[in-house]
């Protein structure tokens, strides 16, 4: 005899998990769209957006801390890095898409595969959080994939059983 437990209701979990969903979704769409983008565009170009986009604050403040990092940021990308940032951004961007769409068709793998994947994006950005540099907003996107991990993990155990009793 198994002494299986009735899946609970949690209606408030479930949707913090959706919400979840789609907001990694959003992320993998946005980083996809951003590699694409890399792709297409020279460093020259984004080079002249980057002074266009500062010289009216520039002008105001040549100090300004925010203007004086676009501009050393754009006139430190070559071809390579480009490329290089493409890649990065592209593979991690149509991952994310991919798991997110099988797990809301109710794939079992997805399920530990989007959990894995997560964790070794967590202990990416935990590296560069630490070594690299401190970002608030790497900070924010590593809390959002703890909490993507918790309610995946939840998710997954009563899809699990719900299997299990098919």
């Amino acid at each position: 005899m198994v002494n299986s437990k009735p899946v609970q209701k949690t209606p408030n979990l479930d949707r913090a998990f959706h919400i979840g969903l789609y907001l990694k979704f959003l992320d993998g769409a946005l980083e996809t769209i951003g590699g694409i983008l890399l792709l297409i565009v020279k460093p020259d170009q984004i080079n002249r957006w980057a002074d266009r986009l500062t010289q009216g604050e520039l002008s105001q403040n040549p100090h300004d801390f925010i203007a004086k990092h676009i501009l050393d940021t754009a006139h430190h990308l070559t071809g390579a890095s480009l490329i290089l940032g493409a890649l990065y951004l592209l593979s991690h961007g149509i991952l994310k898409i991919v798991l997110v769409v099988e797990v809301l068709r109710g794939h079992l793998w997805a399920y530990k595969a989007l959990i894995i994947v997560t964790a070794l994006f967590v202990i990416y950005q935990l590296y560069r959080l630490v070594v690299v540099k401190f970002s608030i907003g790497l900070v924010l996107l590593t809390i959002l994939d703890f909490v993507i991990i918790y309610l995946t993990s939840k998710e997954y155990a009563k899809h699990k059983v719900r299997h299990s009793e098919a």
